[in-house]
């Protein structure tokens, strides 16, 4: 089993920044690729931004690309997402998931999932 928690959302202004994080606990996290989805009200669950585990390669969904960056500390079993210049249409629950393939992940059949954590941009 993985566990996953998510942490660091909250209220931000357009165009401000937010820096979310994803504590992976259980079995060897260098084994899986984590990433990140969102949901917005109404909407579908999208893929945000991967991080592989073989050689840390970032992947991202097009509309955060340039804004949004996805790291990994493997010591302390961690994924951070880094969101810059947020806009309103980023309001949604993001979640933090993982799985041993990338291609699982990505459309959203991880096979582990957090609780999520609200990221609300508004001014």
């Amino acid at each position: 089993q993985v566990q996953l928690v998510e942490s660091g959302g909250g209220l931000v202004q357009p165009g401000g920044s937010l820096r979310l994080l994803c504590e992976v606990s259980g079995r060897t996290f260098l084994n899986y690729n984590v990433g990140w989805f969102r949901q917005a009200p109404g909407k579908e669950r999208e893929f945000v931004a991967s991080i592989a585990w073989r050689d840390g390669r970032p992947y991202y969904a097009d509309s955060v690309i340039g804004r949004f960056a996805v790291s990994r500390d493997n010591r302390k079993n961690t994924v951070s997402l880094q969101m810059d210049s947020v806009r309103p249409e980023d309001t949604a629950v993001y979640y933090c998931c993982a799985d041993g393939l990338q291609s699982y992940l990505q459309t959203g059949r991880a096979a582990y999932w957090g609780q999520g954590t609200q990221v609300t941009v508004s001014s």
